[in-house]
């Protein structure tokens, strides 16, 4: 058993300063330590997948050896992370620790839903090629353990795990003071703007983006584009170095965002979102009203629709997102169709927290829309050095 001091002061002196989870009982103790140290970083996520992609957002801001940042969560919350893990971390080499918490270890006796977990916990991990390890349980073994996911994560760019078995770490009290550091505020009022034009007549998402193409200076502004269409009709308006096209981990596109948003506030963020993505993973509008700082900005494109899967409807006709984001504590959140409108939300003077606007829009897309001829992995590699930021592993 080792104190949760001893790793985290191994892990910091590796570049180790980022930490975002759900927690486990055996994770309490580090959680704990983090939390009375100001200069960690330790976000409490609302599923397993946003924390994979927060951290793959920190990596983002900033490379090998400057940065890094650890997952934590329990076993039986790999199977949230599976989408990110695949397609996000591992397509663009978004490296980071994970540690996962061994409930339901063969042999060691746990509660009935950790049974089928808990035997096929390293056969996860192996499918998903991520390569795994023992969590180190004598002081003697912290260093190597961490030099040997450091160069591993250095020389390929993706996820090293650490598996954490029952005992691993001895308890460690919450001081008197310590808590989340969250944004300190009152829920802001959804402005919903009467609708203009009949559904046909909505601005088209192409429409949406040149706006936004228009107003977000390339020196200053980052742009994250949710998987679909929406990525690759920003490609096809204008492949500016200082955005990223997301494929596959659908629904991340937002805690990517605010991770980078958070280690870079010297940038403007702009999350560019789905109402499918953002259905699905709706958990991550309450983690950026407690955590969202004023340089991100979340602007959702709603046409109702799954547009690229064959224009399947979603349910988001139903849903007030503004007020669901000015519930979970943005500073402003706005619903209109008309686009005009998304041209001076994009120029308004910041606030003292993230932005929200939903527009609506009309379905439908060109015929000849191109893909991006740019990898993922050079797209990445692209934004993180247009922003002066060690690129990583490519």
């Amino acid at each position: 058993m080792i104190e949760a001091r001893d790793f985290v002061e191994a892990a910091r002196t590796r570049g180790f300063s980022w930490y975002a989870g759900v927690p486990c009982s055996y994770l309490t103790p580090f959680i704990n330590y983090v939390l009375q140290d100001t200069s960690l970083h330790y976000l409490s996520m609302a599923n397993e997948g946003d924390a994979v992609a927060l951290i793959a957002g920190v990596m983002l801001a900033g490379g090998t050896g400057a940065r890094r940042g650890v997952t934590m969560m329990q076993n039986s919350g790999l199977g949230n992370a599976v989408s990110p893990l695949t397609s996000l971390t591992w397509i663009f080499r978004l490296p980071q620790l994970l540690i996962v918490t061994w409930r339901g270890q063969p042999g060691v006796a746990d509660e009935p839903q950790h049974a089928l977990m808990g035997p096929i916990t390293p056969a996860m991990l192996e499918t998903m090629q991520i390569p795994w390890e023992l969590f180190p349980t004598e002081i003697e073994g912290i260093a190597a353990a961490l030099e040997r996911a450091t160069a591993y994560m250095d020389e390929t760019g993706r996820p090293y795990a650490l598996v954490m078995r029952k005992g691993s770490v001895a308890p460690y009290a919450l001081k008197t003071g310590a808590a989340l550091t969250m944004r300190q505020t009152e829920p802001s009022t959804a402005v919903i703007e009467p609708r203009q034009v009949a559904p046909e007549s909505r601005p088209s998402r192409q429409e949406a983006l040149r706006e936004v193409v228009a107003h977000t200076p390339v020196a200053s502004t980052a742009v994250l584009a949710s998987t679909g269409f929406c990525g690759r009709e920003l490609y096809a308006i204008d492949d500016r170095p200082n955005q990223l096209y997301m494929v596959g981990s659908m629904g991340c596109v937002v805690p990517i965002a605010l991770g980078l948003a958070l280690a870079r506030p010297d940038l403007r963020v702009i999350a560019l979102d789905g109402d499918g993505a953002a259905l699905m993973r709706m958990g991550a509008f309450a983690t950026v009203g407690a955590y969202g700082p004023p340089n991100l900005l979340h602007l959702l494109l709603d046409n109702g629709a799954h547009d690229s899967t064959g224009g399947q409807a979603t349910v988001s006709a139903r849903v007030s997102f503004a007020e669901v984001a000015a519930a979970c504590g943005y500073a402003s959140a706005l619903d209109t169709d008309d686009v005009r409108h998304i041209a001076a939300w994009l120029d308004a003077a910041p606030l003292d927290g993230p932005r929200f606007a939903r527009l609506l829009t009309r379905t439908g897309t060109a015929t000849d829309l191109p893909r991006p001829s740019i990898t993922p992995v050079d797209v990445k590699t692209r934004l993180m050095q247009h922003f002066n930021c060690a690129a990583g592993t490519r």
